[in-house]
């Protein structure tokens, strides 16, 4: 077993072990945990000659605090092996250890090896580590898991679809082309249409006559395949073309009606796999799918692995990249609801995002899914071309705050955009992105904040009066919760703030320890329309964290909030919840940086999530009781935060979390380790609830993607 403990200046950062013979050399890499020991258990070769210890695989800095090699009897090492496959290995997760040991020998006789090797080869998986910002690591990926992944998805595809959807099903493609056409981005274009599995498609070149005269290979390019369709309009006197929404309308003849960034490429199997997924789901009505960039060299890198619809997450950034399909009937109900002249001069980028924007009002509206994703990379930007998918007119981050803000005022809503926090590398550059603020309503509701505590005043008292004085919406209640306090200066505490405070209230619970008992205790003696689950050792940093969570409460569509959570160092403690990570749920970029962008800029955008911590949640009173609050039979201790969550999304509203409620955690010094035989087992039996319970959703989270790991909490790929 190799442990150890390291500081680093560079999140997602591994060591490397190298173990050299006379004859080969071996190398494992360790994916480094801030704040935790490191372990992993390495089968040393025969004749091993010497042991290299690399400290940390990219340029930063690094204090080694605890390093050193422990011999495992073969007892202890299988035990840690099949738990490991049972909490980590896709095929294993679940597990029981019998089951698996039955498996790795059935895998053993196929293949003719050892279920130790099996085994083995199965552990060392678990703790692939592939960083997304690093090339060399993206190329790693591609070789060993999508060139596998894809060739099985695209089997499937053939086997199931080909000859029935292929004869009927039309794709529309649309281009926005300019005077700065590059002819070479066009043409790549055009060639990886042409070269798609799935053969009826049409594009739709927008463009003006001025272009067209301007470039004159551009009109026999396109006249090259009968499937393509050139509109050359006149310009207006503004120097500005007509709307290209309804010239790609009025020549689209497909099924499915789309945008394509010129210069974008397509993979083979695009439209194949497009036409697979509305055979699978025929009631569909958007589609997108995962993408990457392409540098000077022709490597790939950057990859943007895009989770399910997330609207928050939409108004925050424009996440949906290159490449959008609709169907004809809900791209006509998105067209018709914006002003011609939103859309000129606007790059296919641009309207990609602004007609998703649209498809928020459907997906209110509709108690049916109607957008899907392909988690698949199937579009390739050049880096080259990036700059064709910015106007003249400002940034990315400049373009989705107009699209934002005409989108909130076209529909009458009570919330105005503004620049949110700078994104280092986005969407191809330096950039904003989007802050809506969501208007307070004018009767400010009472929130009812309630923070269970026993003894232990010296976090309790920092964390009370931290709220009572840096917390600029008053309209609030605390309700200290006493769970059998037996200290003297903290029952003195409790009397002296409340009596010093009219807002504090302090209720004994006279029963074992039981968080979610304790909260439904609290719920019920609350007197506000918002419930505030708190715990007692959280302070907050900023003003505004209530203002900020109340404001997205009230919206009718959402359910909990969840803010921004450190730990006191300043490294991240919780930015949401990613179901099955780590077996049951974990917390998203844990241990990252304070001022870290996160991936794809999430640790700086407000977006929705499948779940939140109860260190600090907020929901309404009414969807409260509508769940029936919080698990206290099954879920006494553990992931009742997560099961209230999974309720209230099940009951029709979307959870958000917030980077604009930023809040210190002393993580769970209250209730101590769960270390004992009887605390471990009590874990185990919250553990089977879960997986029982939410099978399907902890190994789908739709605020995640299919293609990051479920190990590690730093979005690395799987």
């Amino acid at each position: 077993m190799v442990e150890i403990d390291m500081e680093r200046s560079v999140t997602g950062a591994a060591a490397v072990i190298t173990f050299e013979t006379d004859d080969r050399i071996h190398t494992v890499e360790l994916p480094l945990r801030a704040g935790k020991i490191t372990r992993r258990m390495l089968r040393v070769p025969r004749g091993v000659r010497r042991i290299t210890l690399c400290p940390i695989n990219s340029h930063g800095t690094f204090r080694l605090k605890h390093f050193r090699l422990v011999w495992l009897t073969p007892r202890f090492a299988k035990d840690r092996l099949l738990q490991r496959l049972s909490t980590n290995h896709r095929v294993c997760r679940g597990l029981g250890k019998k089951e698996i040991l039955m498996l790795l020998d059935h895998e053993a006789h196929i293949q003719r090896l050892t279920w130790k090797e099996i085994a083995l080869d199965y552990y060392d998986s678990t703790f692939l580590h592939f960083n997304p910002c690093n090339i060399t690591d993206y190329a790693k990926w591609i070789d060993v898991v999508e060139s596998l992944g894809q060739g099985l998805v695209n089997a499937k595809v053939a086997d199931r679809i080909a000859p029935e959807i292929t004869s009927d099903m039309v794709f529309s493609l649309g281009m926005i082309v300019n005077e700065d056409i590059d002819r070479e981005a066009f043409g790549d274009s055009l060639q990886s249409l042409i070269a798609q599995t799935h053969p009826r498609w049409q594009l739709v070149v927008s463009t003006s006559d001025k272009t067209v005269k301007k470039h004159d290979w551009l009109a026999a390019c396109c006249a090259s395949d009968e499937r393509i369709t050139l509109l050359a309009e006149p310009e207006r006197a503004t120097g500005r073309f007509t709307d290209p929404l309804t010239d790609i309308n009025s020549a689209a003849v497909g099924d499915w009606v789309g945008l394509m960034t010129t210069g974008a490429t397509l993979s083979a199997d695009t439209l194949t796999c497009f036409a697979w997924l509305v055979k699978e789901k025929p009631q569909a009505g958007f589609l997108y799918c995962d993408e990457d960039r392409i540098d000077g060299d022709g490597h790939r890198h950057s990859p943007n692995f895009k989770p399910g619809w997330n609207p928050d997450l939409l108004l925050s950034t424009p996440y949906l990249g290159h490449l959008g399909l609709w169907s004809r009937e809900q791209w006509q109900a998105c067209r018709d609801s914006l002003e011609v002249e939103d859309n000129l001069m606007a790059t296919a980028t641009d309207l990609i995002h602004q007609l998703a924007l649209e498809m928020i009002e459907s997906t209110r509206k509709s108690h049916q899914s109607l957008i899907w994703r392909v988690s698949q990379v199937l579009v390739h930007v050049p880096d080259d071309h990036l700059s064709l998918t910015v106007t003249d007119q400002g940034s990315w981050g400049t373009r989705h705050l107009e699209r934002v803000s005409d989108y909130l005022a076209r529909h009458d809503v009570a919330a105005v955009a503004e620049p949110g926090k700078v994104l280092l590398e986005a969407n191809g550059g330096t950039g904003e992105n989007v802050r809506v603020r969501w208007q307070l309503p004018e009767s400010q509701p009472l929130v009812s904040l309630l923070v269970p505590t026993r003894d232990g005043i010296e976090i309790l008292k920092p964390c009370v009066d931290a709220i009572l004085a840096h917390t600029e919406y008053r309209h609030f209640e605390l309700l200290i919760l006493d769970n059998q306090s037996t200290c003297p200066q903290t029952h003195g505490y409790m009397r002296e703030v409340a009596a010093r405070d009219e807002r504090v209230r302090v209720l004994h619970w006279d029963e074992p320890f039981n968080y979610s008992a304790i909260n439904n205790f609290g719920a019920r003696e609350a007197r506000g329309d918002i419930i505030g689950l708190v715990n007692n050792d959280i302070e907050p940093m900023n003003g505004e964290w209530l203002t900020e969570m109340v404001s997205q409460v009230c919206r009718p569509d959402i359910g909990c909030v969840g803010a921004k959570l450190y730990y006191p160092n300043g490294t991240i403690q919780h930015a949401g919840v990613i179901l099955g990570l780590g077996s049951i749920a974990g917390h998203a970029h844990r241990f990252f940086n304070r001022d870290e962008d996160g991936f794809q800029g999430r640790l700086k955008s407000t977006q929705n999530l499948s779940a939140v911590t109860a260190a600090c949640l907020l929901l309404r009173r009414s969807v409260f009781d509508e769940v029936n609050g919080l698990n206290e039979e099954k879920l006494a201790v553990a992931y009742n935060d997560v099961d209230l969550c999974l309720k209230v999304r099940e009951a029709g509203y979307r959870n958000l979390w917030t980077p604009y409620a930023e809040l210190y955690h002393h993580e769970s010094i209250s209730r101590g380790a769960d270390d004992t035989p009887k605390k471990r087992a009590r874990w185990l039996s919250e553990c089977e609830y879960m997986r029982t319970t939410w099978a399907e959703q902890l190994d789908n989270d739709p605020a995640y993607n299919p293609n990051l790991t479920l190990v590690h909490e730093d979005f690395s790929l799987r």
